[in-house]
């Protein structure tokens, strides 16, 4: 049984700062946190959580155990930040395929 992205996929690196709501002085994220993962650098149209279309211009394959909720801010590995649009749980349970997080990214 396969539980998830096999390491040598996961020749990428990012850094999460997980988004944790507004207090009175703004958004807030959680400390940053090192993430392997493989990134997808390509543009396409995802729906955001709230039904638009947005462009997102890379997805970050991540382990399942990762947390990104929506609007966190990811500094990709050459510097530059994003945001998330949405992270999709991809569980295979028990079936023989890689279970992952996939994060889509302004």
């Amino acid at each position: 049984m396969v539980t998830g992205l096999p390491g040598f996929l996961m020749v990428h690196q990012v850094t999460i700062e997980a988004y944790q709501g507004d207090s009175a002085y703004g958004p807030r994220w959680a400390p940053p946190t090192a993430v392997r993962c493989f990134l997808d650098e390509g543009t396409r149209m995802v729906r955001a959580r709230d039904g638009r279309e947005v462009s997102s211009t890379s997805t970050a394959y991540c382990p399942l155990t990762t947390t990104a909720p929506t609007d966190s801010r990811v500094t990709l590995p050459d510097g530059r930040q994003a945001t998330v649009i949405q992270a999709l749980r991809r569980d295979g349970g028990t079936l023989p395929v890689p279970s992952h997080l996939e994060v889509q990214l302004t």
